[in-house]
């Protein structure tokens, strides 16, 4: 027992002796997120914004954010979801093969139907972020207790939220397919049928919608 005791209070210290520190509080909390993207600076440059921010210090820009053309913080956050045990090379591999996939069942369509050329996407960065944007949930369910019982109230869902459940949705369908498909062609079976406001992904987020819909009569738990 004074064993335990002893340990647990001289873990703080040894986490210090050995390094272990926070890296997230490496700057203070009036420190704001760098602007990289020339287009936002531009806006900025146009409001009294860019005036305000310009005596604020900055934190440095993370190692994965670009201004290149071949950026996209979709995909880059895609690529960080399908990421386990922090092999991101494995990741990039599967997500490099899901598009590859993408862009191949996109031109044999083009193929099988060449009047129709300019209506279908060939870009899978496009499909994929399209697909994101077509299962972006608006409203979700929270429980609220209320004189002992627990009410399902629908509350509005914030961007970030909306954005990560996407993504999460399109991972889960994929990876609930059957398990001798791999994962890139389920992934890009996925994106595709979200692309065109189809598959288990949409159908997901528009029974979510509608039991909301159906539990409207307690959105006022909300504020009392």
């Amino acid at each position: 027992m004074l064993r335990s005791i002893l340990c647990n209070r001289l873990e703080p210290l040894r986490s210090l002796v050995c390094g272990q520190v926070n890296r997230a509080a490496c700057y203070s909390p009036h420190y704001i997120d760098a602007i990289f993207t020339k287009k936002k600076q531009l806006s900025l440059k146009e409001t009294d914004e860019y005036t305000k921010l310009a005596h604020i210090p900055i934190k440095a820009a993370k190692n994965d954010e670009s201004e290149s053309i071949y950026y996209n913080n979709l995909v880059n956050k895609m690529l960080n979801y399908i990421t386990k045990g922090g092999n991101k090379a494995l990741a990039r591999e599967l997500l490099s093969k899901s598009f590859e996939v993408l862009k191949r069942l996109q031109i044999e369509r083009i193929n099988l139907n060449p009047e129709e050329k300019d209506k279908i996407i060939a870009d899978p960065e496009q499909l994929l972020v399209k697909a994101i944007e077509n299962c972006r949930p608006l409203l979700q369910l929270t429980g609220i207790k209320r004189g002992g019982v627990k009410y399902q109230v629908p509350v509005p869902v914030s961007e970030k939220r909306s954005y990560f459940l996407a993504m999460k949705w399109l991972l889960e369908a994929a990876r609930e397919k059957e398990r001798k498909v791999h994962l890139p062609e389920k992934l890009a079976w996925e994106v595709l049928d979200a692309a065109y406001n189809q598959g288990r992904v949409i159908k997901r987020k528009n029974d979510l919608h509608r039991q909301c819909e159906s539990n409207r009569a307690y959105a006022h738990y909300r504020w009392s």
